[in-house]
C-alpha cells in the first residue's frame, strides 16, 4: 500500500482538494457578520417610537437630496461580505448563479428589514437610497464570493495549513478568536474588559423605570467594595482577559503549530489595533491612554499565568480559558468606571461613524460569550 501523503508535504497535488464538503468556519463567520450589520443598523437602540408611518413608507418617497460619498461607500462595503460569505455558506448545496440569486435576495430582504426597522429609531433615518446601496453591495459580495468558490473551498491550502496546524474543533474558535483584535476597537474602561452587557440592561431599566439604575454599582456595594478597588479590578480583568483569549487560541493548536509565533501575532495585533484605535477616536497623544499602572500590571501578570498554562495539555487550556474568561466578564460588569476613562471619553465624538461604531460596539460586547460558546461546546466533550 502506498504511504499516505500529507498537506503541505512538498507536492503542490498533495494538497487536498476538497470538493462538496461544506465550511462550519463560513457559515458560522454569516451569522456573526449577520447579527453584526443587525446590531450596527439599529445602533444606538435607544428611544424607541411609533412615529405614525408605515414601517415600509421610505420606499416610496423620493431619493434624498442630502449625502455624501462616504455614506454610500459605508452602506455598499458593509454589504460586501454578506453577500460573500452568503455564496460560500450554500456551498455545496448550491452553486454558480442559484447560490447568487439565493445570497442576493437574502441580503436584499435584511437591508428592507433593518431600514423598516429604523423608522422606529429617532436617531437613524430609513432611506431608499440605503436600501439601494445595500443591494448593489450584496449582489456584488455574492459574484465575489462565487469567483472565490474555488480557491476557497475547493482548493485552498489554507484548509490544508488549518487541519495541520489546528483540531478538528477549530473551525468555530478561529472565528472567534480573529475578531478579539477588532474587538480593541470600542473604547473600554478597562483594558480587554469586553462584554459589558450589565451597562446596557441599566440603561434599560433607566429607561422603563424613567429614573438611574445602575446593576453593576449595586452588585459592587453589596459585595462590600469600594472606589478604591477599582485599580486591582483592573490588574484583574486585564490579566483575566488576556489569558482567556490567548488559550482559547492554544486550546485548539496542534503540537505541529508554532504556539508561541501565534500567541505572540495575537497580542501584538490586539494591542496595535487598541492604540490605534485610541488615536484616531480621540487624539493621537491619546494613542497609549489604556496603559495604565494597572494595565501593565494586569498585562505582567497576563505573561506569568500564560507562561505556566501554554504548556498545559489542551483540556486544561480550554477549562483555564473558561475560568479567565468568566472571571473577567464578571468584574467589568460590576466594577466601578475607571475616571480616566470617563474623562477620556468626554473627547469621544460618533458623528457619522455611527454604524461603524454600533458594529465595533458590538464586538466588544458580544466577544467574551462568543468565546464562551466556542470553549463549552459540545464537540469538546466528544474530543475528550
Amino acid at each position: 500500500m502506498p504511504a499516505l501523503r500529507t498537506p503541505l508535504s512538498g507536492d503542490p497535488k498533495s494538497v487536498t482538494q476538497i470538493t462538496g464538503k461544506a465550511s462550519a468556519s463560513v457559515r458560522v463567520a454569516l451569522v456573526f457578520y449577520s447579527l453584526l450589520v443587525v446590531y450596527a443598523s439599529c445602533y444606538p437602540f435607544s428611544g424607541w417610537h411609533d412615529n405614525g408611518l408605515l414601517p415600509w413608507s421610505y420606499l416610496t418617497e423620493h431619493l434624498p437630496h442630502y449625502w455624501t460619498g462616504f455614506d454610500l461607500t459605508v452602506n455598499v462595503v458593509g454589504y460586501i461580505p454578506l453577500g460573500l460569505l452568503a455564496v460560500l455558506a450554500l456551498y455545496p448545496r448550491l452553486r454558480a448563479l442559484p447560490a447568487i440569486v439565493v445570497a442576493s435576495l437574502s441580503g436584499i430582504f435584511l437591508a428592507l428589514l433593518l431600514e423598516s426597522v429604523q423608522s422606529f429609531l429617532p436617531s437613524r433615518v430609513p432611506s431608499n437610497l440605503d436600501v439601494l446601496t445595500n443591494t448593489f453591495g450584496t449582489i456584488l459580495g455574492a459574484l465575489l464570493g462565487e469567483l472565490l468558490r474555488r480557491p476557497i473551498l475547493e482548493q485552498s491550502q489554507l484548509r490544508a495549513l488549518r487541519r495541520l496546524w489546528f483540531s478538528q474543533q477549530a473551525s468555530r474558535g478561529l472565528i472567534v478568536i480573529a475578531l478579539w483584535p477588532l474587538a480593541q476597537i470600542f473604547p473600554q474602561p478597562y483594558l480587554f474588559g469586553h462584554g459589558q452587557v450589565l451597562g446596557t440592561i441599566s440603561g434599560w431599566f433607566s429607561d422603563l423605570l424613567e429614573s438611574p439604575v445602575d446593576l453593576g454599582q449595586w452588585i459592587w456595594i453589596q459585595a462590600g467594595a469600594g472606589i478604591e478597588h477599582y485599580l486591582p479590578a483592573e490588574v484583574i480583568i486585564t490579566a483575566c482577559g488576556m489569558t482567556g483569549a490567548v488559550l482559547t487560541l492554544l486550546c485548539q493548536t496542534r503540537n505541529t503549530a508554532p504556539k508561541a509565533m501565534l500567541a505572540f501575532l495575537l497580542m501584538a495585533s490586539a494591542i496595535t489595533v487598541k492604540t490605534l484605535a485610541h488615536a484616531i477616536l480621540f487624539d493621537p497623544d491619546d494613542a497609549f491612554g489604556w496603559f495604565t499602572p494597572s494595565a501593565a500590571s494586569g498585562l505582567m501578570m497576563g505573561l506569568v499565568m500564560l507562561g505556566g498554562l501554554s504548556f498545559a495539555p489542551a483540556v486544561a487550556q480550554r477549562r483555564a480559558a473558561i475560568f479567565s474568561l468568566g472571571v473577567s466578564l464578571v468584574l467589568i460588569n460590576i466594577a466601578p468606571a475607571n475616571p480616566y476613562f470617563l474623562a477620556t471619553l468626554q473627547e469621544w465624538v460618533q458623528g457619522k461613524f455611527l454604524n461603524f461604531n454600533g458594529a465595533a460596539h458590538f464586538l466588544s460586547l458580544t466577544w467574551p460569550l462568543f468565546a464562551l460558546w466556542f470553549l463549552t461546546h459540545k464537540t469538546h466533550g466528544h474530543a475528550e
